[in-house]
């Protein structure tokens, strides 16, 4: 960017910073207020950093602000301002863009800031700089902590990171093309860090008690002054070459001279002496062409080795994603001054602050007190500086805050973390890779370190290497790192450096384990084993027979009656027989607290039983299932006996589910995973064995390719564990593959083999064994294609039959079998049996599994899917009756029919076990019973029911009878929810219009009280007329779906000035929402609509509740009477229980309730509607029956509905005659309940006459 091209503000911003004349900088008056600007400016930069790059062109920071800095250190404001500017310019390219941008404009100006900033890193490399900064942050040490203001803090942390900023810019490849030992832009950098003593104040914040607050900005800053350095090279810095070294060099040029030589003889022979004007043309035998014929080769014999087929076609261009990952690495040799002055950096660190600051920075990864990524200085300082330590005058003191399980455990963590994220993370997989092979070279560096104190001369030093190897071969997670990192490895994300640090990782640890367990007889190590259990097959429990049944019982009723029936406090508090938090239903946990009663007194645990019958009792005291409040001892001890003999549903075992592959669906059983820890005998051979997979030997391949750029350690690392598994494991097939021999066909072809005699050795050793395999195999040279598991090895060793005889897999179908399971199916597909495969496996000539079964129905086409042959769930549809069974149930039926609770008594001694609803439809199907009702309990009221007529108080018995009816048909229905999908579609119907009327009514007699109350609140308001609006509108929107047959919503528009009023008012909104009128949706609507889930009932029901008159009729003088003397009926029976006492109340407030209703036409002079009514009464002795104390179960009943609607319809004169009526029977005998409501009846027609 030109700097004619600037911001003409920014421009004289600048300007007014000052000027430079000569060597001294001339500030102008407003140089503060400037930068201050400066500052403000790069605040509201875009997203292409147009500030930041108009001000690099510039050259503020190298012009204006260092000048600055440097000669006007006493000015401290524009001091502080100026290094907060410069930290804001130095922050790296990748902080201000977020990552590297993948949009061409976007990333030039990426390489644009870039660009600037190493402007900015050699316009640093200035001494004088580094020791204005030096001396201005060691006179801020000098104050103590007391002393120090909040700004003399923010100055110390801003020169940090203005020195981490600019440590942090990379180098520029195009303009530093040094050699090693020249100085680039970066030693010039740490050189004047050296010379102006700022490295001495980095290592006191290090070290200082009073600083640790800058743990984390010192370790960066330090890991970033060694960015280019290696341990090794620091280490032999400034000393003599050895021996060792000498020898070292000279074998690698002697390599060197050694391929150019062969090279050399290569080119001799393939070129004749004379020289040939024409290249000729040759027949390369054996090879053929596209035809049948040879190749004809036209070039010259020297180049007959590189004929190809390929050649002349078009390069075939990888897409990037699978593109091997490329190795970021670069190392440089710095000039000998700065490795100089480096190493004695690396000691005095080591000496005295390697491990505060180590535990420092640990803890503040532990408690989360770093920001992202920290941990990965941690990590490279680790690495690096116990490298360094092994190899300058190695001792473990100095590193011992990092030589511990803590850290081993540390590590290990992280590279977990790291491979997760590489596989979640896709879009940064690079950098994730790249903190993984962090983390994996510090682990290498830990095992290093272990290794070289177990060679040490101090006895308690070897001690302690003993402990921390013996910990680490321990756990099966420190065990099995390395084994899983070779199976997981992706050349696509993970680069070669990573895998050559890997296999020696491997091989140093292999070599360590291997060492310590030939020492040792037999070494335990901890295993951890993921039980699966199969829950579909779980065993039968074999039940107990009568006699053993009869002896535990005479054992726990003994064991009861010697301790008095006394418990406990802990069996008394520990006995839970009820989770409320459960999604089990209270009924199935009901049976399931019956089985555990069971099962204690089956196990002989009497007062354990005893405890959870007590708890059972008091959670649910209804029923006296669990025995009365007020049971006796012995009632318990028979209570006990009953639970012991009585033959309780057992939970079914979840069966196995059936899924679809590869077109086919197959049974798949579900399984439950378990991690069992246990300690076992280590044994090194199986450990090897591990490693034989295909998984582990392609990465020690793919790191063999490059055998001569490889070291000769890292070729020896792969060749010992090729040879732990070809030679000591006797598995050299697993390297009977194509692309493994044509790598060891090049190593063998190689001019300087000479230089990899342990390759060459190894290779040929397998090349020979496949040749004697391949003379006794004639298939040999096809497995050449794949690679092999340890299966494939061993068939094609020992025979390919010879593994699969012992099998479970059973051999194909013949015809004759499919014959005899088509007949078998046939036969008993419609015998009604419960299961088909289970019937037909017994009956099979030849032992077949339930899948083998149903994969071959399926495939012969005798069922359309393995859908129709699942499993069924035990116990949940028998729907079959035998004839015995038929007997047993009329038998029980004859035996309980007069009984209080027939069905109940059936349920507990019927043998075939099945629902409520089943044993109820079969009674009605047999015509034991006309009506369901009949078969359920009976409950007797206290008090003697009268012989005739109907009372008050009988009424409101009846009244709330209705609602009883409503929650044990509600029970009834989650009942039968297991079997409501076998009912016919009219029950189903039938079901849903008896639940809709319910839900209705229940909706009515919730709103009626609120809605009378605010309809009287809004006419004191004078609200009437919106009132009486509003009920014109729910009347006509009734009429309109009656008559149309459709709901939608219907929008409340307000045409008049005074319902637009009413429309804003909140108590008005308030009536509308207790309506069920919704408000308008934000943003879409305007108006309020009325919602379409009300029917016409429900409609016309609010629309009366809203007439005013009959606000007005609560004030009349009869109703108070009435209501009086409903209060004062109510205070005569507070004698009765509590039960009764809430169903009077529910039974008053709907007595009131219908006394206020009043419908728009009264279609009371329809005699069938009448006639109906006075029909669908049932007999008096009907309702005696089913007056009572308690509520009483009984399914959905029509009759009843008709009841309270003939009730309510009637007008309100009709009424208060009935409530008149109900009051003088009260005083003398009742009639009859159908003779009075014909009364009713009638009283309206005269009045309407």
């Amino acid at each position: 960017m030109d700097l004619f091209m600037m911001n003409c503000e920014l421009l004289a911003t600048c300007s007014a910073l000052g000027f430079l004349e000569e060597d001294v900088y001339h500030k102008e008056p407003d140089c503060l207020e400037s930068v201050k600007d400066l500052i403000r400016y790069l605040r509201h930069e875009d997203d292409t950093r147009d500030i930041r790059q108009q001000l690099g062109a510039g050259q503020i920071l190298q012009n204006d602000l260092l000048p600055i800095i440097t000669q006007h250190t006493q000015d401290k404001p524009l001091f502080d301002a100026c290094i907060r500017l410069m930290v804001n310019l130095t922050q790296p390219a990748l902080l201000c863009f977020g990552k590297v941008p993948d949009d061409p404009a976007f990333r030039h100006h990426f390489l644009q800031v870039t660009s600037y900033l190493q402007a900015y890193k050699e316009a640093f490399a200035d001494e004088k700089i580094f020791t204005v900064l030096s001396e201005t942050l060691y006179n801020l040490l000098q104050l103590d902590w007391e002393q120090r203001a909040e700004e003399d803090n923010l100055l110390i942390e801003r020169i940090l990171l203005l020195v981490r900023n600019v440590l942090h810019v990379p180098a520029d490849p195009y303009e530093e093309k040094n050699v090693d030992d020249d100085a680039s832009v970066h030693d010039k950098l740490l050189w004047a860090v050296h010379m102006s003593g700022l490295d001495d104040l980095l290592k006191f914040l290090a070290c200082a008690q009073s600083e640790q607050q800058w743990s984390f900005h010192i370790l960066e800053i330090i890991s970033l002054m060694f960015r280019d350095q290696t341990p090794e090279l620091l280490v032999n810095a400034g000393q003599m070459r050895s021996a060792q070294e000498k020898q070292k060099d000279m074998q690698e040029l002697e390599l060197l001279r050694q391929k150019e030589l062969a090279e050399k003889r290569s080119r001799t022979l393939l070129r004749g002496t004379r020289h040939s004007r024409f290249r000729g043309s040759y027949v390369i035998q054996g090879l053929k062409s596209v035809g049948e014929k040879d190749v004809i080769f036209h070039q010259g014999l020297h180049n007959y080795k590189n004929y190809s087929h390929d050649v002349g076609k078009p390069v075939r261009r990888v897409p990037k994603r699978k593109q091997m990952a490329q190795d970021s690495e670069s190392q440089r040799r710095s000039a000998l001054n700065v490795r100089l002055f480096l190493r004695e950096f690396c000691i005095d660190f080591l000496e005295n602050c390697y491990n505060r600051l180590m535990y420092l920075v640990k803890e503040g990864l532990i408690r989360e007190r770093a920001q992202q990524h920290d941990e990965t200085y941690y990590l490279w300082a680790l690495t690096f500086f116990m490298a360094f330590n092994r190899g300058q005058d190695f001792r473990p003191d100095v590193v011992s805050e990092t030589m511990s399980i803590r850290t081993f455990h540390f590590i290990e963590k992280n590279i977990t973390n790291y491979y997760e994220m590489i596989l979640t993370d896709k879009s940064d997989a690079t950098s994730w890779s790249r903190r993984m092979h962090l983390a994996l070279k510090a682990y290498q560096e830990l095992l290093l370190t272990v290794n070289e104190m177990d060679r040490s001369k101090d006895e308690n030093i070897r001690h302690s290497s003993s402990v921390i190897k013996s910990n680490i071969f321990y756990l099966m997670e420190f065990r099995e790192i390395f084994l899983t990192l070779l199976r997981k490895f992706d050349e696509r994300m993970q680069p070669r450096s990573f895998l050559r640090d890997l296999v020696e990782s491997t091989h140093l640890f292999l070599r360590m384990l291997e060492r310590f367990c030939k020492g040792r007889n037999n070494l335990v190590v901890q295993k951890r084993r993921v039980k699966r259990r199969k829950r579909s097959k779980k065993s039968l429990q074999t039940e107990p027979s009568a006699e053993d049944l009869e002896q535990t019982w005479q054992i726990v009723s003994q064991e009861l009656i010697s301790s008095g029936f006394q418990l406990s406090e802990s069996l008394t508090e520990g006995a839970v027989p009820f989770d409320a938090a459960s999604e089990t239903p209270v009924s199935e946990q009901r049976t399931e607290a019956l089985v555990k009663i069971q099962d204690c007194i089956i196990s002989r645990s009497g007062p354990e039983a005893l405890s959870l019958l007590r708890a059972a009792r008091a959670v649910w005291p209804e029923g006296e299932t669990f025995g009365s409040v007020e049971v006796e001892p012995e009632e318990e001890l028979e209570l006990l006996k009953q639970i012991l003999f009585t033959k309780l549903p057992r939970s079914v075992p979840v069966e196995s589910a059936l899924e679809e592959e590869d077109g086919v669906e197959l049974e798949e059983e579900e399984e439950l995973e378990s991690v069992a820890v246990s300690e076992a005998e280590f044994n090194f051979l199986d450990f090897i064995k591990r490693f034989a997979n295909p998984a582990v030997v392609r990465p020690y391949i793919i790191l063999l390719r490059s055998y001569s750029q490889n070291s000769s350690h890292t070729n020896h690392c792969i060749a010992r564990m090729l040879h732990r598994l070809a030679v000591d494991m006797k598995m050299d097939a697993l390297l009977y593959q194509l692309s493994v021999f044509s790598l060891f066909n090049k190593i063998l072809g190689d001019p300087a083999a000479s230089a990899y005699q342990e390759l060459v050795k190894f290779a040929k050793y397998v090349l020979n064994r496949f040749f004697v395999f391949a003379a006794q195999n004639n298939k040999a040279f096809v497995e050449l294609l794949f690679w092999k598991n340890v299966g494939a090895v061993r068939e094609m060793t020992e025979g390919y039959n010879k593994d699969r005889e012992g099998t479970k897999k059973n051999s194909k179908w013949t015809p004759e079998e499919e014959e005899q399971l088509q007949r078998l199916y046939e036969e008993y597909k419609d015998s009604g049996v419960p299961d088909v495969v289970e019937t037909l496996l017994p009956l099979l000539s030849s032992s077949r599994t339930r899948r083998d079964v149903v994969t071959r129905m399926v495939s012969m086409g005798l069922v359309d899917s393995v859908k129709d042959l699942k499993k069924e769930r035990k116990g949940t549809r028998i729907v079959l009756w035998t004839e015995e069974q038929e007997q047993e149930l009329q038998a029980l039926f004859e035996e309980f029919k007069d009984s209080d609770d027939v069905l109940g008594n059936i349920l507990k001694r019927i043998t075939a076990k099945r629902s409520r609803a089943r044993i109820v439809d079969k009674i009605l199907s047999m015509g034991l019973v006309s009506d369901r009702r009949d078969l359920y309990k009976k409950r007797q009221r206290s008090a003697p029911a009268r012989s005739t007529g109907m009372t008050e108080e009988e009424f409101f018995d009846v009244t709330g009878e209705s609602q009883e009816k409503d929650m044990d048909i509600e029970e009834e229905e989650e009942e039968d929810k297991s079997v409501r999908d076998e009912d016919n579609e009219d029950q189903t119907a039938s079901s849903a219009k008896g639940r809709q009327k319910i839900m209705s009514r229940n909706i009515s007699s919730e709103k009626i009280h609120s809605l009378r109350n605010m309809v009287q609140t809004l006419q004191q308001q004078g609200l009437s007329g919106p009132v009486l609006w509003l009920q014109n509108c729910l009347n006509r929107t009734a009429d309109d779906r009656e008559e149309d047959g459709v709901s939608h919503p219907v929008a409340l528009v307000p045409l008049t000035e005074e319902n637009e009023d009413a429309m804003e008012n909140r108590a008005f909104q308030k009536l509308l929402r207790t309506v069920g009128i919704r408000p308008p949706s934000d943003g879409q609507e305007s108006f309020w609509r009325i919602s379409p889930s009300l029917s016409v009932d429900q409609l016309r029901k609010l629309a009366v509740s809203l007439d005013p008159a009959e606000t007005e009729a609560e004030g009349d003088p009869e109703g108070n009477q009435d209501t009086s003397r409903a209060v004062e009926m109510e205070e005569e029976e507070e004698e009765d229980d509590e039960d009764n006492q809430e169903l009077r109340a529910q039974a008053l407030r709907a007595l009131l309730l219908s006394r206020q209703r009043k419908r728009t036409s009264v279609e009371s002079k329809d005699s069938p509607s009448c006639e109906g009514s006075s029909d669908s009464v049932e007999p008096s002795d009907r309702i005696e029956k089913r007056i009572s104390k308690k509520r009483s179960r009984v399914l959905d009943d029509d009759d009843d509905d008709d009841d309270q609607r003939d009730i309510s319809d009637v007008d309100p004169l009709s009424r208060s005659k009935f409530d008149r009526s109900l009051d003088s029977e009260r005083e003398s005998p009742a009639a009859p309940a159908k003779r009075r409501y014909k009364r009713v009846l009638s009283d309206e027609e005269d009045q309407d006459n």
